[in-house]
């Protein structure tokens, strides 16, 4: 990029390589989501080990976002859940959901997360995907707006096992 670039634009989002630092990712995750923690919330990204943040990475279709060979961003697709989800609409053919979404809180706020969610969509959609969907808080009053914002819309409620709030479960249509 030229150097008079935003810093933004300077940012490559790309798919997780064998030789990215896992630690490196957990705590991009535990400062991403630090402030939902603040607000009393157990997201797994706030607290999750190595082990789990590389469980979870395993599982799905994993992007990073790097700048000058930082990591910076993260996030996670996961293709149709099947059977194995207790959340209704994730088993739906062709619904698309992600995970672990998370940016430098020095670079929140400045358009990578729009960025991200572009191509999220976009790879959804290549395959196979026509819905696009996440869980979070329904105390997170502020993601649920960002979210709404873009196109997504309310479909349920979800308990997870895992967490100690009730999640809001939105998606967003990726057919035309």
């Amino acid at each position: 990029m030229a150097t008079g670039a935003p810093l933004i634009d300077q940012v490559i989002l790309r798919s997780l390589r064998d030789d990215d630092s896992i630690p490196e990712i957990t705590r991009l995750l535990h400062a991403a989501y630090a402030p939902l923690a603040a607000m009393g919330l157990r997201y797994t990204a706030t607290h999750q080990s190595d082990e789990t943040t590389l469980s979870r990475l395993q599982r799905g279709v994993p992007f990073i976002g790097e700048l000058n060979g930082e990591i910076i961003a993260t996030v996670t697709l996961y293709p149709t859940a099947g059977e194995n989800s207790s959340c209704a609409w994730y088993r739906e053919p062709g619904v698309f959901y992600f995970g672990q979404f998370g940016v430098s809180p020095r670079l929140q706020g400045h358009g990578l997360g729009l960025r991200m969610m572009e191509m999220l969509e976009k790879e959804s959609v290549a395959r196979g995907g026509r819905e696009l969907a996440l869980d979070t808080a329904e105390q997170a009053h502020h993601l649920i707006q960002w979210y709404e914002k873009i196109g997504y819309r309310f479909i349920q409620y979800a308990d997870w096992s895992t967490t100690n709030y009730r999640s809001v479960i939105l998606s967003k249509s990726l057919v035309p």
